[in-house]
Parts: C-alpha cells; structure tokens; sequence
C-alpha cells in the first residue's frame, strides 16, 4: 500500500470530501454559524444541552437546568 501521492478522502453522511475541500466546507459552515442571531444560537445550546441531557442519562452533565 502506497502513501506518497494519494489524497485521502473523508466519508460523511453521503458526501465523499478531500481533505482541503474538508476544511473548506468547515470554515464555510462556520462563517454561516457567526451570522446567526443571539436567539437562534441559544436556542441550539438549548437543544444540545436537552441531547447530552437524555443521552448521558446522568446529572452530572448538566450545566444548567431547563
């Protein structure tokens, strides 16, 4: 098996990236994240910490309570 010259790809859901076009599609989503009101980004921590919540099942994860 040869590494010199090949150029990995990365498997998410159904899309097959490149490292760069990886990288490239974070740093987009990112920008798109910052643009998003206050409300709207309190409301996903909101969801998350409800995930992590019913997901951990322990009392000990909760930063704070709903």
């Amino acid at each position: 098996m040869s590494t010199g010259g090949e150029n990995p790809k990365i498997l998410l859901g159904d899309r097959v990236f490149t490292r760069e076009e990886w990288f490239q599609e974070v740093e987009r989503a990112r920008a798109e994240r910052a643009q998003l009101p206050f409300e709207e980004k309190i409301r996903i921590l909101v969801e998350l910490h409800r995930l992590a919540r019913d997901w951990g099942g322990q009392p000990d994860i909760i930063v704070w309570p709903l």
